[in-house]
């Protein structure tokens, strides 16, 4: 992570009265990756081990999190549960530590996420969930509404995350069993015709078969060809799910964009998609 932005967003957690303590790994570089996969992978088990600390957030994404799985020792993560959080590549993290574990794990800002200073909005979600707060709902910030694409009311445990990371995990031990989930899928860059093949690819390997309902989050950068692949997103989303008869939202807070609601994973939530203002809500506190 660039030492300055990494100032900016240390500085937002310590106006807030928290005391950050940073990981070896945040120092380390190897080629393209912070550091080898043992010393990210240890970095981990320790500040799962250290009594002094009580949330872990990663610092940021970007590639090789599927090279520190092997590597975690779940063991004792389960051993010493603490808030786990991040997004994008974290993904791989997340799903593997809850699905390992049975541990609640968290889809959220990281540190990167305020390397511009405070967003209120994530930082305001970011505290009632992790604090515990019952019947928690999301609704939209002022200039990012979300949309509902098929109405409906579903509840169910939510997983989900990064795309691509969810996609790479299918035919693994490590596949995500979607069944009965509030299913919530997110990413950045793509072009819409890997966004179109990735749904694709999905919905052939059985991810969309039993779910209660779909969010798609915020795609961030989502590009053309040189010849328009000729729908938007919704409209592809449409597509390939429309006739799955469930609660379909898009354009949600969470992922790569400027806004990110906290998420727990595996834990039972609402989702309300109406026309006018669809919601999400956290039906238990998940915090001790």
């Amino acid at each position: 992570m660039n030492e300055s932005d990494l100032k900016t967003a240390v500085s937002v957690f310590d106006e807030k009265g928290y005391n950050l303590i940073l990981g070896e790994s945040v120092f380390l570089k190897e080629n393209t990756y912070a550091g080898t996969p043992a010393q990210r992978a240890n970095d981990i088990n320790g500040m799962f081990a250290n009594p002094d600390i009580d949330t872990i957030i990663c610092a940021r994404g970007g590639y090789g999190a599927n090279r520190v799985l092997p590597l975690l020792d779940y063991d004792l993560i389960k051993a010493n549960p603490k808030i786990f959080m991040g997004y994008s590549d974290i993904t791989a993290l997340l799903l593997s530590i809850t699905q390992k574990t049975g541990l609640i794990t968290f889809h959220g800002p990281m540190l990167t996420s305020f390397k511009n200073g405070m967003i209120n909005y994530n930082f305001n979600q970011l505290e009632r969930t992790l604090f515990g707060q019952e019947s928690v709902t999301i609704q939209s910030p002022p200039d990012l509404q979300m949309r509902t694409l098929i109405p409906g009311i579903a509840e169910g445990p939510i997983w989900g995350g990064n795309m691509c990371l969810l996609v790479n995990r299918i035919g693994t031990n490590d596949q995500l069993n979607t069944s009965g989930s509030i299913l919530f899928l997110e990413d950045i860059g793509e072009y819409k015709y890997a966004f179109d093949r990735m749904l694709i690819h999905m919905k052939e390997a059985g991810m969309f078969s039993n779910i209660k309902g779909l969010i798609i989050g915020e795609l961030k950068d989502m590009k053309e060809q040189n010849i328009a692949f000729g729908k938007s997103t919704d409209e592809i989303v449409m597509d390939v799910c429309g006739e799955l008869e469930i609660p379909i939202i898009s354009n949600f807070p969470c992922g790569h964009g400027k806004y990110q609601v906290t998420l727990p994973l595996s834990t039972v939530v609402k989702l309300e998609a109406n026309s006018v203002s669809p919601t999400l809500t956290f039906l238990n506190s998940f915090v001790n």
